[in-house]
């Protein structure tokens, strides 16, 4: 695993800025010249103006009625959002721009690189002057909001400051901001922006010697959060840089401590899970804001693209989808308790929906109080977000053993979130359709973007019924009827074609038409795993579906649905694609500043992000495709995909069978992971040497059995336990029962 990644300047964007952070305040260092620019950004810096309060007009029966009449005006109206009209206010919620400092170097000054140690997050960057090479470095405090950059000796700089206002003052003005104060006194230099509804902001430095302390500070009183941000800077230069360090180093050391290692013999590889990793504990820290798009990594110059708000059809899950085999499960807390916090809200957009008094229903874009972001009605509908999200919950449970979690909050969501579906349901011929259903972002939100039974949606509904079921027997409680009755009489994919070419279709009568960035119609694959490609009755089924999905190829594919589709290679163990596609990903959707991007960097694999045709520079070329309108937009999800398609590669469970080393590709010579966690408290350990697995070790956290896929199929393994007596074994899935801190190893037989 790598220790340490390099940058080389000039960085000229700000998402291509080497990144400090703790999950609520930011930092990304770029810059060119003699031009260093740290812009900053805070992930709880709402604007709550504006959005889509759930009403009773988004009700089921009348959303089903203008859908079956094809009544656009009527749907319209059901879903309109008054904010939108009237200018004067943001028509919905959004995380907003804080500013940045640039330091302003002496003479002719060059920035030439940047070093990041992803053990510590302390960062380096040099400049050459006067035939001299010096160094900035740089650490952000984990506990607090402060960050202090070590300045070259007795060097001759000069820090500027730029608001975000300097450079949206049009937009500020419009929707009722008034300008920054800008701060100059000696005790605390820099600004302080209040919000029209919300607390104001104050980004303080002061310059001590050598060293330029910095923080973000908020408070509804900006008299009191002048003071507050100059005593913080009083106690940090007291303190001093040892401070920071001490506390870094035991957060950081805790924080490796046990991360599964790997070692892979592609450096691509490595870097993607190494930095995605640094990455997800800047992003995650169980003390900072839950994670968002962009979390703290906010441009200066703009508002984040989507709000940075929280996506709930994909890119929250994805962003979070590390912490399980990162054996960082904590991680997962801040966004749960900021979930079950909504409890209250959900059951009532349940009530207004659907009619019950004891479901949950999360809208798929929603901000830091789930207030819906605009009338994107398809989103609003899409139910599968709130499954997710169970589902993500009781996963959580399952690697933590943590039953009174189960007990006192997860169970009673994951019942709310099915009892959206159960009433949704209807029987037909002895079968349980849904009638009214959406494959997240298909069609977007045009008329014809429903039908019965999309297959996300069954998918969804499948795997909360499973789950509701194994929590029932792990809590002692007895299930209820109706869950069993829909495993047996709903279909776990909606099919299309005729019998012998059957495939998956995202809805009825409608199949997979065009490159899609969601493969949401092979949720039942990943993340659900509800279809079971070793069952002969979904081979050819799945085969087809699988040939279709990469006929269509991909030509519209975002950044984040890469690794999404590299972790369904490695379930069918193609180990080969599931390393290309991750290849693919870094190098076309990353920028040269190893910023993870949500459209193309270049054209010639997606179109993701391109517009229209443009004259040829060369005469007499035919046209190319005009540059990406949107620039640079960045989001995070895509890397911390990137990170769990890696750990699938070593280890993923399907259908209740782990697997070893599936999505490794054939021709590796030899690779290696070390306690990776599963389901159940199992610890994983497994090496391959000459394409073939040569050890596999199981830890138990506590009591458990396991199935294990013969990690040398059509071979004798030996069992070494360590209490009991060995055992040899030629069968395909082997069944190990383990006590807890117990182990059992795993050879070929020679």
């Amino acid at each position: 695993m790598l220790d340490t990644l390099h940058w080389e300047f000039p960085l000229t964007h700000v998402h291509k800025g080497m990144m400090f952070g703790n999950a609520t305040s930011g930092l990304l260092v770029w810059g060119e010249g003699s031009h260093l620019k740290i812009t900053i950004g805070r992930a709880d810096l709402w604007d709550h103006r504006g959005g889509m309060p759930w009403t009773a007009r988004q009700n089921y029966k009348d959303i089903r009625r203008c859908l079956e009449a094809n009544d656009k005006e009527g749907l319209k109206g059901l879903f309109a959002c008054e904010t939108e009209k009237d200018p004067s206010l943001p028509s919905r919620p959004s995380v907003l721009p804080v500013g940045r400092l640039d330091i302003l170097l002496p003479g002719a000054s060059q920035l030439k690189s940047g070093m990041l140690n992803l053990k510590d997050g302390i960062g380096r960057i040099e400049y050459l002057r006067n035939g001299i090479m010096r160094s900035f470095i740089i650490r952000i405090s984990m506990l607090r909001q402060e960050f202090c950059v070590e300045l070259p000796p007795c060097e001759d700089l000069k820090v500027q400051t730029v608001t975000a206002w300097s450079q949206l003052e049009g937009y500020f003005k419009k929707v009722g901001f008034k300008s920054p104060e800008i701060l100059k006194s000696k005790k605390l230099a820099g600004w302080l922006q209040t919000l029209p509804n919300d607390p104001a902001i104050c980004v303080g430095f002061r310059r001590d010697g050598d060293v330029l302390w910095i923080l973000t500070e908020r408070d509804s009183d900006p008299k009191r959060l002048k003071a507050r941000a100059g005593q913080i800077l009083d106690d940090a230069i007291k303190s001093g840089i040892s401070k920071i360090d001490t506390e870094n180093r035991a957060w950081w050391g805790k924080y490796w401590e046990d991360v599964p290692r790997i070692e892979v013999p592609n450096p691509k590889i490595d870097k993607i899970y190494s930095y995605g990793l640094y990455k997800f504990a800047c992003f995650t820290n169980p003390s900072g804001v839950p994670a968002s798009l962009q979390g703290p990594w906010i441009e200066d110059h703009s508002l984040p693209p989507w709000s940075s708000d929280y996506h709930f059809n994909i890119n929250v899950q994805m962003c979070y989808w590390p912490a399980y085999k990162a054996n960082r499960c904590s991680h997962l807390l801040p966004l749960f308790n900021m979930v079950l916090s909504w409890r209250d809200k959900l059951r009532r957009n349940a009530k207004l929906f659907i009619g019950v008094d004891d479901g949950y229903m999360l809208p798929h874009a929603v901000d830091d109080r789930c207030v819906c972001m605009g009338s994107f009605w398809t989103g609003t509908i899409d139910h599968g977000c709130t499954a997710w999200i169970a589902q993500m919950m009781f996963s959580y449970c399952q690697y933590t053993g943590d039953m009174e979690f189960l007990k006192n909050d997860v169970y009673d969501f994951m019942k709310g979130a099915m009892r959206v579906y159960e009433a949704m349901l209807e029987k037909s011929a002895g079968k349980y359709v849904l009638p009214v259903s959406v494959s997240p972002e298909y069609r977007g939100a045009e008329m014809d973007a429903w039908g019965a039974n999309a297959s996300f949606q069954l998918a969804a509904a499948h795997r909360l019924c499973e789950d509701l079921i194994a929590a029932s027997r792990l809590l002692g409680k007895r299930p209820h009827p109706i869950w069993n009755e829909i495993l047996e009489r709903l279909p776990k994919a909606c099919l299309i074609g005729e019998k012998g070419n059957e495939r998956i279709a995202l809805w009825e009568g409608v199949e997979l038409e065009e490159s899609h960035r969601h493969h949401s119609h092979l949720a039942g694959i990943c993340p659900f795993d509800v279809l079971d490609y070793s069952d002969k009755s979904w081979t050819v089924i799945l085969s087809n579906t699988m040939a279709q999905w990469m006929h269509r190829g991909m030509g519209l594919w975002s950044g984040w649905c890469m690794p999404w589709a590299s972790m369904i290679h490695s379930r069918f163990h193609n180990g080969r694609m599931s390393e290309l596609i991750l290849e693919l990903w870094e190098r076309i959707f990353t920028n040269e500043g190893h910023g993870t991007l949500h459209d193309v960097d270049f054209l010639g694999l997606s179109m993701m992000g391109f517009g229209g045709m443009t004259p040829s520079p060369i005469e007499g070329a035919p046209p190319l495709f005009i540059e990406p309108p949107r620039n640079g937009i960045m989001q995070m999800d895509a890397g911390m995909g990137a990170v769990t398609a890696v750990q699938d590669m070593m280890l993923l469970s399907a259908r209740g069978v782990i697997h070893i080393c599936p999505g490794v590709p054939s021709n590796w010579s030899k690779a290696s992971f070390e306690n990776m966690p599963s389901e159940g408290g199992a610890f994983f350990s497994a090496s391959i040497k000459g394409g073939s697995v040569e050890r596999v070790s199981i830890r138990a956290s506590r009591k458990l059995e396991v199935k294990l896929a013969n990690p040398c199929p059509g071979s004798k393994v030996i069992l070494r336990f360590s209490c009991g007596r060995p055992k040899s074994s030629s069968e395909g899935i082997l069944e190990i029962k383990l006590p807890a801190e117990g182990s059992c190893e795993i050879i070929k037989d020679a």
